[in-house]
């Protein structure tokens, strides 16, 4: 989604299997102190913006277009976004600081308690999808979120994370973006990977299609255990991570050879993407809902899509493929993979 969010649904994931284990207890919200640094939160999202942009035109050749906007309720944002780029077909990368009396349904429905909270949400927020087949899609989010309420302490906590949604896997690259998400969690403690990477699994999965979105990465939300700092350098490594953990594998799969039997399927394989930002996406449905700029929240759209009724690809094939090795969670960062 195009918005900072809310707290993750506890049945995110839908039915699975039975051994899968049971997700991290929730954590209680930090209470707002006067050391929390909400300016410096904003300085380094809008740096974040800049330097991801740089290097996304970089490799494109092209220029992100810039729209600043307001929003009615209270703040607004920075729209960064490329269409028919020479390697991005679509891709947007978003900055939003939006605050409003009462957060919506889409905030409240799992925390009774913030119910009727006024709050502020800033974020970075982007979807990118190229154009060549092999080039996977690529999704990342770094947020806070503040809730206040007359009498009341308030609140405030940390989300994020990436994730990758290839069409024509390769283990080289879910081998390499696991391990930069992996890398950049890991001096934060040895037990936060496990948790966020079976997060990310549960988080992107289309429970009516009964599949993964893609290959997964690390997500977390609700962060705030240890105190502003450490949750902010928590934010801070997931949102640098993503240039070195996204920008490789672009470059090596932005000039392979394509023909249109590949992009039917990717077509095909976006219109997940489309199913799950409209029907599950917290994010998508927090930004409608608290009426932030629908254009950008759109913009994690794919600009070619298409639906075809029952269809499966033939066994053995290259689309099969997908299906049966990256369309099944695995421990991608230790590297156990094989042709």
């Amino acid at each position: 989604g195009s918005s900072p969010l809310p707290r993750p649904r506890a049945d995110s994931r839908g039915s699975r299997p039975s051994s899968q284990t049971p997700a991290p207890p929730k954590t209680s919200l930090t209470p707002l102190t006067s050391h929390v640094d909400v300016a410096a939160v904003r300085d380094y999202l809008t740096g974040l913006q800049d330097r991801i942009v740089a290097r996304l035109e970089a490799i494109d050749g092209g220029s992100f277009r810039r729209d600043a906007w307001d929003r009615p309720e209270g703040g607004g944002g920075v729209s960064r976004l490329i269409e028919e780029g020479n390697v991005l077909e679509r891709g947007g990368v978003n900055f939003s600081d939006v605050r409003g009396t009462a957060l919506p349904s889409s905030a409240t429905a799992h925390r009774p308690d913030l119910a009727g909270r006024a709050w502020q949400a800033m974020g970075v927020s982007l979807v990118l999808h190229p154009r060549n087949p092999h080039a996977p899609t690529a999704h990342m989010n770094v947020r806070m979120f503040v809730a206040t309420r007359e009498g009341a302490e308030p609140a405030w906590w940390f989300g994020g994370g990436m994730d990758l949604t290839p069409y024509y896997g390769y283990d080289d690259d879910a081998v390499h973006f696991h391990r930069s998400c992996r890398d950049a969690v890991a001096p934060f403690g040895p037990e936060l990977h496990p948790r966020w990477k079976k997060a990310c699994d549960d988080y992107f999965y289309l429970k009516h299609r009964r599949e993964p979105r893609g290959v997964g990465g690390v997500f977390f939300d609700d962060l705030s255990d240890g105190g502003f700092e450490r949750s902010f350098a928590i934010m801070r490594s997931v949102g640098d991570a993503f240039v070195r953990a996204y920008a490789p594998i672009l470059e090596r799969r932005k000039d392979l050879a394509y023909g249109e039997r590949e992009r039917d399927f990717q077509a095909y394989r976006r219109g997940r993407y489309v199913e799950f930002n409209l029907v599950w996406d917290r994010g998508t449905l927090f930004g409608l809902q608290s009426n932030g700029r629908t254009e950008a929240i759109l913009i994690s759209l794919p600009p070619v899509v298409k639906w075809r009724y029952d269809w499966r690809p033939a066994p053995g094939t290259p689309e099969a493929r997908l299906y049966d090795r990256y369309l099944v969670p695995r421990d991608w960062a230790d590297g156990a993979v094989d042709a």
